[in-house]
């Protein structure tokens, strides 16, 4: 039965890369005339421009969104977050490395484990409560934690690796 899941996983991964443009050999089949949004490098197998995995919106949002609803330290309430999840967009460009350098904007930085993006369900948010993230609050993307399924995620630690107005990821 794994061996079925498995060949499943394959295909669909390998019409997923069709359907969103990239390529194994570095070929630049869509990419989009728009700046992009976000920029993946590193240790990757899969790009689309200049050895590089570039996503504008409709790139990031074609590898499939999920939302949850968590607090964070930043707004007061519960927050309905949605966006990708960082499993499936890492799957998406072939990455092979053990650690995310996720860089915002302004030049911070935070190193992500791969092992927190799939053991809590990471996801690289476009929108907060329904609206798209502007630069102004956070966006336009923002590494999130669903802090609430998991009192452990809930300390600085965590808090300091939810990167916001996230430009690029380096696979390390």
């Amino acid at each position: 039965m794994r061996f079925f899941q498995l060949n499943r996983f394959v295909f669909l991964a390998g019409a997923l890369l069709l359907a969103i443009g990239l390529t194994g050999d570095g070929g630049a089949q869509t990419a989009s005339a728009e700046k992009p949004l976000l920029i993946v490098s590193g240790k990757i197998a899969v790009t689309n421009r200049d050895g590089t995995a570039q996503f504008d919106r409709a790139l990031l949002e074609s590898i499939g969104m999920v939302s949850f609803v968590t607090n964070t330290p930043w707004y007061k309430g519960p927050v309905r977050f949605e966006g990708v999840p960082l499993a499936k967009l890492m799957q998406a460009v072939g990455a092979k490395g053990e650690r995310l350098a996720v860089v915002a904007l302004n030049d911070y930085s935070a190193e992500v484990p791969m092992e927190d993006v799939t053991k809590y369900n990471v996801i690289l948010a476009l929108k907060r409560n329904g609206e798209y993230m502007p630069v102004r609050d956070k966006g336009p993307l923002f590494v999130i934690y669903p802090f609430d399924s998991d009192p452990d995620l809930r300390n600085q630690k965590y808090y300091s690796r939810s990167v916001w107005q996230v430009a690029r990821i380096e696979v390390r």
